[in-house]
């Protein structure tokens, strides 16, 4: 059968959700992007596509692209059928941000990039469901409220600079408006303690096959308090009570994340790579 590179358009939903809901643990950031804001037809500019690789008739892997590269979202595949897609998108799409499993990044970066990329990082995807999970909650754990940005801005900030190494506030001018999206669509959690803010955690991705969550942060000086575990706890338990799975990025050196999301009862599943270009 001919193997081909086409744009995903509206017709090709219910194949695409098919093909990522074959493993939705590892494809839960698309499948909540999808489900989110669906798929465009070929004519609309939109700010972002879908790509697809066809056997014959059949979808068998697929990248999101953002921005014309601006974010590069691969399907849970092998590196060889990623490396299809993005062979075909080399005149028109430049990586600048990419994050998936390793070896589709890995192809993503060989065939769309021009140099070496300011920033490269390993993780291990983490994956929980109501029936793994520990014992640990904290239901002082809360919605972030408008109110709550001026003192949400330094742990979103905090968070970013651990990850990307950049100060979001200086080199992103978007990045306070992000932030408060992020609590006006009832996506960012936190804890506060005698005034001040000490944790938060942001839903990055959701849709009905599961949830998966980022930025989790502790101000330094609240650290090794357990209120990580706790809050990790108490926010996957109430994901859970409505949600089959969630997932969790853990860089793979970060050996004292990884015991935390083990504790609260989080599995370990397979290496995924996020790469930044300058």
């Amino acid at each position: 059968m001919p193997v081909t590179v086409q744009q995903l358009v509206p017709r090709d939903t219910e194949a695409l959700r098919a093909l990522l809901a074959r493993d939705p643990a590892h494809n839960l950031y698309l499948l909540g992007l999808l489900e989110e804001f669906g798929l465009v037809s070929a004519e609309q500019r939109g700010s972002f596509s879908y790509w697809g690789r066809f056997d014959g008739g059949t979808l068998t892997a697929a990248l999101f692209v953002g921005g014309e590269g601006g974010l590069l979202v691969p399907s849970a595949h092998d590196g060889a059928s990623t490396g299809v897609i993005a062979d075909a998108l080399a005149d028109r799409v430049r990586l600048r941000s990419a994050v998936g499993e390793k070896p589709a990044v890995d192809a993503l970066v060989r065939s769309l990039c021009t140099g070496k990329p300011k920033l490269s990082r390993t993780y291990r995807l983490f994956s929980v469901s109501a029936d793994d999970l520990g014992p640990f909650t904290n239901p002082l754990l809360r919605l972030a409220r408008d109110e709550d940005l001026a003192r949400l801005l330094p742990l979103a900030a905090g968070a970013v600079k651990e990850l990307h190494e950049r100060d979001p506030l200086v080199e992103d001018s978007r990045f306070e408006q992000r932030v408060a999206q992020r609590v006006r669509a009832r996506r960012t959690y936190v804890l506060e303690e005698n005034g001040e803010l000490v944790f938060k955690v942001d839903i990055g991705s959701r849709s009905q096959y599961g949830a998966e969550l980022e930025g989790l942060y502790t101000v330094p000086a609240h650290r090794r308090k357990g209120h990580a575990v706790l809050c990790l706890g108490q926010i996957s338990r109430f994901l859970l009570s409505s949600l089959p799975r969630l997932t969790l990025r853990v860089e793979e050196k970060d050996e004292s994340m990884a015991r935390i999301a083990r504790r609260v009862g989080y599995l370990a599943g397979r290496t995924q790579r996020l790469v930044l270009m300058d």
